[in-house]
């Protein structure tokens, strides 16, 4: 046990020597109008009275006790490490084709709503990419953004030379420029794309997945297509620690967020225990020693005044 203001507790010597006090004085002796009577020793009673007595410097010892600020050491506990998630998602026009009951681009920004729901306590971003970059949402644990995202960037309502094409090696170079911004926590890309990136041809698949794992970044990447993932792709994924997943439905599209979420658990850490205040007992023991006193009190139990 510790104390916030350990020098309150010198206090304690008033209250101590008064108890001291109170327990060896004898007080007056009253004569008694009894001829030859000697009076039985009474050593319960005085016992009870001097006990009773001391009772209000003991609920003041516990006063200043809890104004000297008593603490106690809390359990260990464990701290999540954060993970900064960015999600990089293809608005180009081909993610207006039919997906399911609707489109792609609808079915992958509600599966990330989905997944950001079941990852509380991260950090989140959203890039959008098709022949240009966009970072909609920097990195945050206020997931509010994202939610308003997908009304805004439906690849419909933007211009035709942004959602012309498809360049991810360019989305993810600026990826990597965002994330490496972020001195604390794991870092992980989850790219949802559709289609085939020109600007990962001759080796830059290679290069893009070599500047990404030695800046810790995890690359996982969701194709959502029956066809298969293209190769420099399944590269980035694989030289980053990710993986690639083919969606060829929106049943499929949200298993494979599930499975991320079980691949990439949250981390924990130890961190050391903190001092709390620990008033409680010494209220209780107080509260109840004073309610004593009052008792002892309305049943006569002191030491008559004379």
């Amino acid at each position: 046990m510790s104390f916030a203001h350990p020098a309150v507790l010198l206090v304690l010597l008033l209250p101590l020597a008064v108890l001291v006090w109170g327990w060896r004085r004898h007080g007056r002796r009253v004569p008694m109008p009894f001829d030859h009577a000697q009076a039985p020793p009474r050593r319960w009673t005085t016992g009870g009275l001097r006990l009773a007595h001391s009772l209000p410097l003991v609920v003041l010892a516990i006063a200043i006790i809890i104004l000297a600020g008593p603490r106690r050491w809390g359990l260990p506990q464990d701290q999540r490490i954060m993970t900064n998630i960015e999600f990089v998602v293809d608005v180009s026009g081909s993610m207006m084709s039919g997906y399911g009951d609707g489109n792609r681009y609808d079915a992958a920004m509600a599966s990330v709503l989905e997944f950001v729901d079941r990852r509380q306590g991260d950090a989140f971003g959203l890039i959008v990419f098709g022949d240009s970059i966009l970072e909609w949402v920097p990195l945050t644990s206020d997931p509010s953004a994202l939610r308003c995202a997908p009304e805004f960037l439906n690849p419909m309502k933007l211009p035709p030379w942004f959602s012309g094409g498809t360049s991810i090696g360019a989305a993810l170079e600026h990826t990597l420029k965002v994330m490496t911004a972020r001195s604390e926590g794991d870092r992980m890309v989850i790219l949802l794309t559709d289609g085939y990136s020109y600007d990962l041809a001759n080796g830059r698949d290679i290069a893009i997945a070599d500047k990404l794992q030695a800046a810790g970044i995890q690359v996982f990447c969701i194709h959502i297509d029956n066809s298969p993932p293209p190769v420099e792709v399944t590269t980035i994924a694989s030289r980053t620690g990710g993986q690639v997943f083919a969606a060829g439905n929106p049943d499929s599209l949200r298993q494979v967020f599930a499975r991320i979420d079980q691949m990439k658990k949250a981390r924990l850490q130890k961190i050391s225990a903190e001092t709390q205040d620990d008033f409680r007992p010494w209220a209780l023991a107080g509260g109840s020693l004073l309610l004593v006193w009052i008792v002892s009190c309305l049943a006569g139990f002191r030491f008559a005044p004379w």
